[in-house]
Formats: structure tokens, C-alpha cells, sequence
């Protein structure tokens, strides 16, 4: 059995981390988040183990959210794939000898069967699928083989991307933090993963057509080596994250672009993470997903 760790929200507004059962149905829970990610691998340690918490939550009883801190770091590796590098705005340049890098907020995370909304303005969504790293130990100065040793575990991943806002200036934070525009699937161990080098296969696929193939042995830019090289400038913290960059097949490099539109479902799957399933939604439910009241006629109160 895999082990899956996701959060959770509870009535009282407080975030915990459990364990997924494995029909999906139940989370065992695990701590707090606070206290989850002041000892991470500890908290690993007690999943599936006789000392995990007898409390276990229905799932459709609670609100799964990503069990992320609110100060952590989502840092992401754009064009870390070469056939995608080729396919975009950047072909025909020479490799950058370090990877391109940018930031999304917490905010902009959603978890799997959330709807993601397409923002005003924008001709639809394009889709990203790829996997998150997850940070166990602080990390300072740290060599690549210290680096990757310090990942907890990873997350199936869909960088979701506004592409005229990403597009507006040479800065793509934009375009990259769009609301619910990140779903995170469960964390599983690195233990259970192993090293992304050896080829896991990342999938993507939009209403049931497969749009992007691609191996993790591809990557430019290893998980290790661009931790440490972050690391070199400021100080990686338990529950920050490292979202590793998508293969060629995104949707605004075809001819003609092709965008999600509202009703469409996108899945990503990666192997021994899993399937990561979400639906697009038009942006005027963006208001009422935020929690913003909405005045009688669609406007916000």
C-alpha cells in the first residue's frame, strides 16, 4: 500500500495531516500542521505505524486542503524538460547554464477534484503536469547529494497557467498564480518514490486524449542540484516545495492553441504518485469560490 498524506480542514478552521486510506474514503490523522512540519520525518515515521492516531475522519466529512504552511516557499523550474524548451517562446536559445525559476503563493494551491476557475480576461487555461518535491530539512549552503537527501516525499502536480497574464511582462509570476490554479495531489514518501533520475512517466490528459508524455530522466535541471543551488542564496525550510518543471504538449505551443475551457476535466498522472483529476469552471464562480459575497445580478458585494 502507498502512503498517501494529505490535509484536512477541520470545523474549527485548523489544518491537520493525516494518512489517506487507501480507497480514498478516510484520513487517519497524523498532527497538526505546525506540528507536522516541525518534525516531518518523524511524523513520516508514525504513518501506517501502531503508534498513528486511532481518529480517523470521513473524508466527505472535511474540507482536503494542501497540507502547505502558510509561509512556505512553492519555488518552480520553468523549461526543465529540452522537447519543451523547443516547443514555446524559448526555441531555438541556447540552454541557460541554471534554471529559470519562479515563485506561486500558497494561496494559488488547490488539492485534487478541486474546479479550477479561468481568471477574467483570460481565452482559457493551459495545463502543466509535472511533481512537486516536498522539503523535509532545512537546508544552507548545501551540497546536491545533502539536497535531494533532504526531500520528504513528492506530489503529482498541475502547474494550471493564465497564459495572456503570464505573458503581459518578462515576469511570469502572473500567470502562475492564478486562483485554485495549482492542485497538489498526496504526498507520498521519497523512500517509496526513489530517485526521479531513474524515469518515473508523467501523463497528461485533457476530457480523456493524453496531450503530454514525458519521463522524469528527461529533466535539465535535477531535483538535487537546483535545491542546493536555492540554497546558496536563501535558507530552504521544512515544507517548502520544489515544483520541478513540465514535458513538451502544452497547450498554447499547438497550432492552433488550444486552451481549457470551462467544463473540461484535465488529469495528471505520474508513476507511484498517481492520478490527479480536476474540471474547469467559467470565472464568474471565482467570486463565490473565493468566499466573496455576490450582490443579486453577478457583481461582488
Amino acid at each position: 500500500m502507498t502512503t498517501r498524506m494529505v490535509g484536512f480542514r477541520r470545523a474549527d478552521g485548523s489544518v491537520q495531516v493525516g494518512q489517506l486510506s487507501e480507497d480514498g474514503r478516510e484520513v487517519a490523522v497524523i498532527a497538526g500542521l505546525e506540528e507536522f512540519w516541525a518534525a516531518p520525518a518523524a511524523m513520516l515515521d508514525r504513518a501506517g505505524s501502531e503508534s498513528v492516531s486511532s481518529e480517523r475522519v470521513a473524508v466527505d466529512d472535511v474540507e482536503l486542503v494542501p497540507p502547505v504552511l502558510p509561509g512556505a516557499r512553492v519555488i518552480c523550474i520553468g523549461l526543465n524538460y529540452l522537447k519543451h524548451v523547443a516547443e514555446g517562446t524559448f526555441a531555438g536559445e541556447e540552454l541557460p547554464e541554471y534554471p529559470t525559476l519562479f515563485a506561486r503563493w500558497p494561496a494559488s494551491l488547490t488539492v485534487d477534484g478541486a474546479a479550477i476557475p479561468v481568471p477574467a480576461d483570460e481565452a482559457g487555461l493551459d495545463w502543466e503536469g509535472e511533481i512537486v518535491a516536498w522539503v523535509g530539512e532545512t537546508l544552507v549552503d548545501s551540497s546536491p547529494e545533502d539536497a535531494l537527501a533532504a526531500v520528504l516525499g513528492y506530489s503529482t502536480f498541475n502547474d494550471v497557467t493564465a497564459r495572456r497574464a503570464q505573458k503581459l511582462t518578462s515576469q511570469w509570476i502572473l500567470g502562475k498564480n492564478a486562483d485554485r490554479s495549482g492542485p497538489l495531489g498526496p504526498m507520498v514518501p521519497a523512500a517509496e518514490v526513489g530517485d526521479l533520475r531513474e524515469g518515473l512517466r508523467v501523463e497528461t490528459r485533457v476530457n480523456g486524449e493524453t496531450v503530454q508524455q514525458g519521463s522524469t530522466e528527461e529533466m535539465v535541471y535535477t531535483v538535487g542540484d537546483t535545491l542546493a543551488l536555492i540554497s546558496r542564496t536563501f535558507t530552504v525550510r521544512p515544507g517548502d516545495l520544489l515544483a520541478t518543471g513540465t514535458p513538451s504538449g502544452v497547450g498554447y505551443a499547438r497550432t492552433p492553441p488550444w486552451l481549457m475551457q470551462p467544463g473540461d476535466v484535465v488529469e495528471v498522472e505520474v508513476e507511484k504518485l498517481g492520478v490527479l483529476r480536476n474540471h474547469v469552471v467559467a470565472g464568474s464562480a471565482r467570486a463565490e469560490l473565493a468566499g466573496v459575497p455576490v450582490a443579486p445580478g453577478g457583481a461582488t458585494a
